[in-house]
């Protein structure tokens, strides 16, 4: 359930669901609220599982478990990983050190389990898990004037440069923390923590105050993350080895071991993965789904992952898997039973007002 169901009601949003967790996907219009943010500023809901973290040892526990180094400092956060032995992502994480705790942010379906596990794996340890999702609201602004639009109501602070880094302040009478996200839009874009108590009023700030923000869903956000080539939990990451997807922001190729990290390592010290992420734009009007079978003349090469109509471009993008030494630009994808003529399309699809810091990077 999102935190202000009733007040998305009242601005006439369709709910949908992600993992068992009602959201909003859409307030109506969608492809015009998505032209409303790549030239604005909007505003969206972030479904979320929150874990916290404390303890004395609570930096050392998780800093053993995940991809990424954990920063030691207050204010400070990144972006992380869990892998299963194999490599492929189990878990993605934001981690945000927030003086006495850790903040984590998960998938919804996955904090509660992922909880347990490491309680269970505790012993002498000075740490204590629990989850936390329904104590807290989380908002993301994202767009070309977010950076302003969070100026104009955030007090006592200013808005942090860095990003996973945070600040915190008020908006109204409320306390909030501002963090300075990945840009998954492929804009700049914040999210907003407040307590669960205090959403409507952070909310209503947010939409009303200071200069105007359009509502979103995340009917939007995909469409926004695709143009911006920015891969996904559910459509790219799940079970995926990292290096396949260039997702070097998440990996820490200094640190200790954990789970995953010998393969993850092997594959960084070979040069390259047999396989990486690209775009493609498609001819016609016909959208590929998911695992749709890419082609190089007879050879299959790849699939798809995921794929929709642009709203700023009007064409057919998809994000796609393949052979990692492919070296032709003018391929087909399987739609329908029919090959539609595809090119290989340099990421991100648009450029916005930020770089995802997930496009793919490959050295």
């Amino acid at each position: 359930m999102t935190v202000i169901e009733s007040i998305h009601e009242d601005h006439g949003a369709t709910f949908g669901e992600r993992a068992d967790r009602r959201i909003v996907e859409h307030y109506g219009r969608p492809e015009r609220t998505h032209r409303a943010v790549r030239n604005g500023v909007g505003l969206l809901e972030q479904a979320y599982g929150v874990i916290v973290v404390e303890g004395d040892d609570r930096v050392e526990y998780v800093d053993n478990v995940v991809s990424n180094r954990v920063p030691a400092a207050d204010g400070k956060g990144c972006y992380a990983l869990v892998l299963d032995p194999q490599g492929g992502i189990d878990v993605e994480l934001y981690i945000y050190n927030a003086g006495e705790r850790l903040l984590l942010f998960t998938q919804p379906e996955t904090a509660e389990p992922l909880a347990e596990e490491w309680a269970e794996k505790v012993f002498i340890q000075d740490v204590d898990i629990r989850v936390a999702t329904d104590d807290y609201a989380i908002f993301g602004i994202h767009g070309p004037q977010a950076t302003e639009k969070v100026a104009s109501v955030l007090n006592g602070a200013g808005s942090p440069d860095e990003r996973y880094s945070f600040v915190r302040g008020t908006m109204g009478d409320e306390g909030v923390s501002v963090i300075r996200t990945d840009a998954l839009t492929g804009e700049e874009s914040y999210e907003v923590i407040c307590a669960a108590d205090d959403a409507a009023a952070v909310h209503d700030t947010l939409l009303n105050q200071g200069l105007n923000a359009a509502p979103f869903g995340y009917r939007t956000v995909e469409s926004l993350a695709l143009e911006a080539g920015s891969p996904l939990f559910h459509t790219e990451l799940e079970g995926t080895l990292p290096n396949v997807l260039g997702l070097r922001n998440a990996l820490d190729f200094e640190k200790g071991c954990y789970v995953g990290q010998e393969v993850v390592s092997r594959v960084e010290n070979r040069g390259q993965p047999s396989r990486r992420l690209v775009g493609l734009t498609l001819e016609g009007e016909a959208v590929p789904e998911s695992g749709a079978a890419v082609f190089d003349g007879d050879a299959s090469v790849g699939e798809v992952t995921r794929a929709g109509q642009s709203p700023m471009l009007g064409d057919v993008i998809a994000l796609a898997i393949v052979d990692y030494d492919l070296d032709s630009d003018e391929l087909t994808v399987r739609v329908d039973g029919e090959e539609v003529a595809t090119t290989r399309t340099e990421l991100p699809f648009v450029d916005g007002s930020d770089r995802s810091d997930r496009l793919p990077d490959y050295q």
